[in-house]
């Protein structure tokens, strides 16, 4: 029974992450990337002072610039960056990397117009809390007639959250991580739900569903608060750790380049094989490289529409930097880590690719090295939780049209997804998540073509107004 839901989901996603969704996605990055002349290069120095002044200048908002990045990270940054680019490595080889930073390139462009379309467009509740997203530029943007795209939106939305990024994928990766670490060979196993679990995926289940209950509990604000310290610690912890393997292993970095390229191009598959192993690259890449960063999926907007400040192009300009944190920063490290220690080719699968690559390329002791890695991965998953709780709870805000007694009651069916998450199969997981993310992609992406107008008429006025 579960392997014939398991062949239905993977049809299914195959179905949703085919070529016409791949070459969308692309294709919107690319038209975005030309109407806004390239404005993710032309203005990354800008966008990087925006940062470090974390403005609080506006009126209206709930979080700072800052705070409202470092939300948005907290959610894309998460195992999507450790696990994720390691299943997309196995799967489909090497050059997956190569797609992934491709997409990550034109993503940002995507990434700053779904941005800041959701400044201009957000809203205030009655009880000053903001509401923004893109199920409001949609309805604002586009017109009322449209208002049925962005509840198709806020749908899909809930059930990314619910099930797919925010919990079950989440919950896998901290508890997997672990389990790997404190008991690796299931010495002290438990009998529950008709399988076998070791006594640390419990009792990590129990100690995660905690902590994320303490803190969705509190709201945005608090989230946010835990967001602006973990997120720059944690991902100063893995960038100084995946860099270590890279430092160590400089000689073998030229060959991984090559590898990572000749790949994506299916030059080192068999006589005949190249265009497919072409495809299946760029369909792992691009799909793992948008669950992980999210470009698109109109996940981030959510967050950057509670940023205190009145300029839609200033925000768009700081939360675009999350993309190429996300993708161009983090995933390329844990990629490199793993083509380089050859880790993505010898059977292993999940969070244990990457345990292998930071075993084998760290100075350290196996023990130590894997302690690194568990730490990153319980704070990067936990901070993805809490992200994407926010988030869904924005969108199902939306779809109920503002029934607050239904988000409240949300937040435990949310906080009981994660109480269960780890006792639901890995692979299954990962196909119903890839499946939300797809479906969700596209009213988004429909929305941003459509006020492409709008977004480039804003740069231009901003820019013109010498906003440096």
């Amino acid at each position: 029974m579960l392997e014939m839901i398991s062949n239905v989901l993977t049809k299914i996603d195959d179905l949703v992450w085919g070529i016409p969704l791949i070459v969308l996605i692309l294709v919107v990055g690319v038209f975005l990337t030309i109407r806004l002349r390239g404005v993710q290069f032309s203005k990354l120095g800008l966008a990087i002072k925006y940062i470090m002044q974390n403005d609080k200048s506006g009126k209206e908002g709930e979080v700072s610039s800052f705070g409202a990045l470092c939300t948005a990270l907290s959610a894309t940054i998460g195992t999507g960056n450790i696990v994720g680019v390691a299943t997309a490595l196995v799967a489909g080889g090497p050059g997956a990397l190569f797609w992934m930073w491709l997409a990550a390139l034109f993503g940002t462009a995507t990434k700053f117009a779904e941005c800041m379309l959701a400044m201009k467009y957000r809203a205030v509740a009655s009880d000053g809390h903001i509401l923004g997203g893109p199920f409001y530029y949609i309805e604002n943007g586009m017109g009322k007639n449209w208002r049925w795209l962005g509840k198709i939106f806020a749908f899909f939305g809930v059930c990314v959250g619910l099930m797919g990024i925010g919990t079950f994928t989440q919950v896998n990766g901290i508890t997997s991580a672990v389990n790997n670490f404190f008991d690796p060979s299931n010495a002290w196993a438990a009998n529950l739900f008709g399988r076998e679990y070791s006594w640390t995926v419990v009792a990590a289940g129990i100690l995660l569903t905690l902590c994320v209950g303490l803190v969705i509990i509190g709201g945005l604000k608090r989230i946010s608060r835990v967001a602006e310290i973990i997120v720059p610690f944690m991902a100063i912890l893995y960038v100084a750790a995946s860099f270590l393997v890279i430092v160590c292993n400089i000689t073998k970095v030229p060959a991984a380049i090559v590898e990572i390229v000749q790949s994506a191009f299916g030059f080192r598959a068999a006589a005949g094989g190249a265009l497919g192993a072409m495809i299946l690259a760029m369909q792992k890449g691009i799909a793992r490289g948008i669950f992980s960063n999210e470009a698109g999926l109109g996940s981030a907007p959510i967050a950057a529409a509670a940023a205190k400040t009145d300029e839609p192009v200033h925000q768009g300009l700081v939360s675009m930097m999350g993309t190429f944190i996300d993708t161009i920063v983090i995933c390329t490290l844990t990629g490199l880590t793993i083509v380089i220690t050859g880790s993505w080719n010898v059977g292993l699968e999940g969070v244990a690719v990457t345990t292998r690559a930071f075993q084998e390329g760290l100075p350290f002791p196996d023990q130590i090295a894997s302690f690194i890695l568990m730490i990153c991965l319980v704070f990067f998953a936990f901070t993805t939780i809490l992200g994407w709780d926010y988030y869904s709870e924005r969108c199902l805000e939306y779809l109920t049209n503002g029934n607050m007694k239904a988000v409240k009651v949300y937040r435990w069916i949310y906080i009981l997804a994660v109480f269960i998450g780890p006792y639901m199969t890995v692979a299954a997981v990962w196909t119903i998540a890839d499946i939300f993310n797809g479906l969700m992609a596209i009213p988004n992406l429909i929305a941003l073509v459509a006020l492409s107008g709008v977004t480039a008429a804003e740069v231009k006025k901003y820019f013109a107004n010498g906003k440096e």
